[in-house]
């Protein structure tokens, strides 16, 4: 006798009252009514024989066999997911519903250009954005909430592939009237000693820059770190300090710098410099989308004030 299946729509209704643990915002986000997911929830219960959800007043709660059950669950919708878009493929390139996640030291400096490209030259592609720091962003993609990721390379994690898209250089931003300030070809080693100001714990950008302070024997100010290198460079311009900024940022961050107390400094030849790039599951059924997007992002390269580097695939 076959053992009673349960429907993906079941396990998609349990997902999200784990991720929600809450019916009626867990009904929201798959646009049903609550009675309707509350059914289904319940109909799986039925299904596998033992109780998934505990139901409280004021929570939701799952038993023990409930987190196990969601965990796998994720992997069968995931599986889905990928078997959905084997056929979407074949259709088109880079169409339907596409999640790209942004890590937060990319995203204000390239997506204001990339993102509107994309809508004339991808129409049939649908982009949702997620912006998060790196660690946050790859536990989404694993987890298949996110399909693929702009973040700083490599990575280096089993069952992730990579595309590296530019490399661009880091510069030195200090205030005006610093000793370093508008100079061309500065020495890494003329760090040392100086006050750097870095972003929080959790941003890639931070330990890439750590690097260049080690290396330099610069001293990171611990107390003053933020969490957008706006605020870093604003402090910048309070004279507390100087800081690195990726070249794609000083537009944006630092405009007309003298008109702000600011002043840009560029460093002598190899410069610190970071690989950005796209990454995606391997078990992904689009890479070939993926390598597409890649070359779009290319093209959508801005000019800066130091011009950012295409890498070939």
């Amino acid at each position: 006798m076959a053992k009673p299946q349960p429907t993906l729509a079941q396990l998609r209704a349990l997902v999200a009252v784990a991720e929600h643990r809450h019916f009626g915002r867990a009904a929201a986000a798959l646009h049903v009514s609550q009675p309707t997911l509350s059914s289904a929830v319940a109909a799986l219960e039925k299904t596998m024989g033992v109780q998934l959800v505990e139901r409280t007043t004021r929570s939701v709660l799952l038993t023990p066999v409930g987190d196990e059950v969601v965990r796998r669950a994720g992997d069968v919708l995931t599986a889905v997911d990928d078997i959905v878009t084997v056929a979407l493929r074949a259709q088109a390139p880079l169409t339907g519903d596409i999640t790209l996640g942004v890590i937060p030291t990319v995203a204000p400096y390239l997506l204001p250009r990339l993102m509107p490209m994309l809508r004339d030259i991808r129409p049939e592609a649908r982009f949702a954005l997620r912006e998060e720091q790196t660690a946050p962003l790859l536990a989404s993609l694993r987890a298949g909430a996110t399909d693929v990721a702009l973040l700083a390379l490599p990575i280096e994690e089993r069952g992730i592939a990579e595309i590296p898209i530019y490399d661009e250089d880091f510069v030195l931003v200090t205030p005006d009237g610093h000793p370093l300030a508008g100079g061309a070809a500065v020495p890494v080693a003329a760090l040392g000693g100086q006050d750097l100001l870095l972003l929080e714990d959790g941003h890639c950008f931070r330990a890439q820059a750590l690097e260049v302070c080690h290396e330099a024997g610069a001293r990171e100010r611990s107390s003053l770190r933020a969490a957008s290198l706006s605020t870093v460079v604003q402090m910048v311009a309070g004279n507390l300090g100087v800081t690195l900024l990726p070249a794609s940022a000083v537009t944006v961050e630092v405009g007309e710098g003298r008109g702000r107390g600011l002043a840009v400094a560029t460093f002598r030849t190899p410069p610190p410099r970071r690989r950005i790039g796209l990454a995606y599951r391997e078990t992904s059924a689009r890479a070939r989308d993926w390598s597409l997007l890649a070359a779009d992002i290319r093209g959508s390269l801005p000019g800066t004030a130091l011009p950012l580097v295409p890498v070939a695939d």
